[in-house]
């Protein structure tokens, strides 16, 4: 029986971040749980594909839009599941046996979230997705996304649009399940700009989406 679980990763310039979250995937290669490694890249212009093909994943290259690289990553991947991972993200020892376990009820789910800093606001930031994903089920992409590939594509799959695209797949697809394994993800971002400032600019991204909002006027926006 093959692997069940194509891991698909959207990259642009991701030579920093991208070792660590290609290390914690070797856990889940040792447990039968990936079958292969998908990198869909915006354009890079440092290592990142290099580091790319020295992992052997399949490479597909377009434009960049992080939605848009999604959907190219996804339509290529030959799993029964799919892991949607950042290129900053790093999953936690243990998150392996977690997800085996979990595969069975065939539920789409998301990580609990952690930055790589310490400090009250990353502890408030993280607490508040984490919240929101229990109660509300709405995880971000930071979380990482692990859904069967049927219902992906039930779903419509990622929307070709540089934001949100996350949040528009989550509310297509059945309430997603907060797993009991931890994703950390890079602080950078919160840090330059501020945990309080960031939060909430993020959460009234949200709002404005929800309202209507086009993406690539909030996608405007949120690079400023």
């Amino acid at each position: 029986m093959s692997a069940p679980i194509s891991v698909v990763i959207p990259t642009l310039n991701a030579g920093a971040e991208l070792p660590r979250t290609l290390q914690a995937l070797m856990e889940g290669l040792q447990a039968g749980l990936i079958r292969e490694l998908i990198i869909s890249d915006g354009g890079s212009q440092d290592v990142t594909l290099n580091m790319a093909d020295e992992a052997g994943a399949r490479i597909e290259t377009g434009p960049p839009s992080r939605g848009g690289q999604l959907r190219r990553g996804c339509a290529e991947a030959r799993g029964e599941w799919l892991l949607v991972l950042h290129a900053d993200t790093e999953l936690q020892p243990g998150w392996s046996a977690v997800v085996s376990a979990h595969l069975p009820s065939g539920a789409p789910a998301a990580f609990r979230l952690r930055f790589r800093a310490k400090g009250f606001g990353p502890v408030w930031v993280a607490g508040w997705a984490n919240l929101r994903s229990r109660l509300f089920g709405l995880p971000y992409g930071d979380q990482g996304l692990l859904v069967r590939r049927q219902g992906y594509e039930a779903a419509g799959g990622y929307p070709d649009q540089p934001l949100m695209e996350d949040v528009a797949l989550i509310r297509a697809l059945p309430r997603v399940t907060l797993l009991r394994a931890q994703a950390v993800t890079s602080a950078e971002r919160y840090t330059r700009q501020g945990w309080m400032r960031r939060g909430g600019r993020n959460l009234w991204t949200l709002i404005r989406y929800f309202l209507g909002a086009d993406p690539e006027r909030l996608a405007q926006a949120y690079r400023r």
